[in-house]
């Protein structure tokens, strides 16, 4: 039944970073359908947003506006319980994945024991419910190795584990078995891009398949992304995709580890470096230290924290890091929570603007 509502107006340009925000900041009425016409992109509000949030969403979207159209109900679809209450044990229906990852039209789900018995039936129940995916993957074990891999079985679908995967207007080819890839740092990838200034030179140590260095080359004019990383397959994606997303004069895949291309092509030369191995963060901020110019610069440091831990506790560490590197801290521009990742643990940032090297 259609329904009157006050929804944000904005050029399509501009339509998937400002959608990705607004569901972000929960402003998205999700009963409602998105309209387009040739121009713009209509997206309907849950209510009247505050200044504050409608000046973040503006941030990427200056061109945005406030208006009230009539909007179709969305008609929704069975869920996944529904879909499988004739088709499994009453208790196993409590066990079902409540989130899966989605990487282009593959579905990443993780079965809970004992549901494993029913991988196909709960794949096939995915593909019903979601029409865009050809693909469900179940979790064979966790993130492993220094390359960062998983091992998947074929749940439903299609085989194989490569897809097209796009975010905030730039498209990623990766093979998820392959190269590591994460959906959940969509966000974090746009807020980086956001950071950087033109005329910036990046070192991108952990790159992967380029989500962090692609965004940031198609987000300004004046910029060099030196993009590093161990994994050969993941190079590989990695140049397709900055071919894909015609970045080719400002992006530069590197193969190698990432303390010995710091020391022996990168020393010195970035005023921003991106550390996207929470594993082992800290054991790389020498190697951080050294690309960044004299002057200082800034880093940005993915790590795991416990929950017994606080964030001013991590803050210690990294000032104590940077400082036995012959850097100072001068102070931390930002620090959250990214993702949840295990039962007492998530994935947090950390912004830290460092000064220039003693002496």
């Amino acid at each position: 039944m259609p329904k009157r509502s006050m929804c944000i107006a904005v050029p399509k340009k501009q339509a998937e970073t400002t959608l990705s925000s607004a569901y972000r900041l929960e402003l998205v009425d999700k009963t409602l359908e998105i309209q387009r016409d040739e121009d713009y992109v209509y997206i309907p509000l849950a209510d009247q947003p505050s200044d504050e949030k409608l000046k973040s969403v503006r941030e990427n979207a200056p061109r945005l506006e406030l208006a009230v159209r009539v909007f179709k109900e969305k008609e929704h679809p069975a869920s996944l319980e529904e879909l499988l209450k004739d088709r499994l044990p009453p208790h196993m229906l409590s066990a079902l994945p409540r989130a899966a990852d989605f990487v282009g039209d593959i579905a990443i789900v993780e079965l809970r024991p004992g549901l494993e018995d029913y991988k196909k039936t709960v794949g096939e129940a995915i593909l019903k419910a979601i029409p865009r995916i050809r693909t469900v993957l179940a979790k064979e074990g966790a993130v492993a190795g220094t390359y960062r891999l998983r091992k998947f079985s074929l749940a439903a679908g299609e085989s194989g584990t490569e897809t097209r995967h796009r975010e905030y207007g730039c498209e990623f080819v990766v093979d998820v078995a392959k190269a590591y890839f994460s959906p959940r740092l969509a966000h974090e990838h746009d807020r980086v891009a956001s950071l950087v200034r033109e005329g910036e030179t990046v070192v991108d140590l952990f790159a992967g398949v380029g989500p962090f260095a692609i965004q940031i080359a198609k987000k300004h004019d004046a910029v060099k992304v030196y993009a590093v990383d161990v994994n050969p397959e993941a190079e590989e994606y990695l140049k397709r995709n900055i071919r894909l997303n015609r970045v080719n004069g400002k992006v530069s895949a590197i193969l190698g580890d990432a303390r010995q291309v710091a020391k022996e092509r990168l020393s010195g030369v970035a005023d921003r470096v991106i550390m996207n191995l929470p594993e082992k963060a800290f054991e790389y901020v020498d190697a951080a230290c050294e690309t960044l110019k004299n002057t200082g610069g800034t880093l940005h440091v993915y790590t795991f924290v416990k929950a017994s831990e606080s964030f001013e506790d991590v803050r210690n560490r990294l000032t104590d890091a940077v400082t036995s590197c012959g850097r100072r801290v001068d102070g931390f521009l930002f620090s959250g929570r990214v993702r949840e990742t295990a039962p007492h643990e998530f994935q947090a940032v950390f912004d830290v603007k460092v000064s220039g090297s003693d002496g």
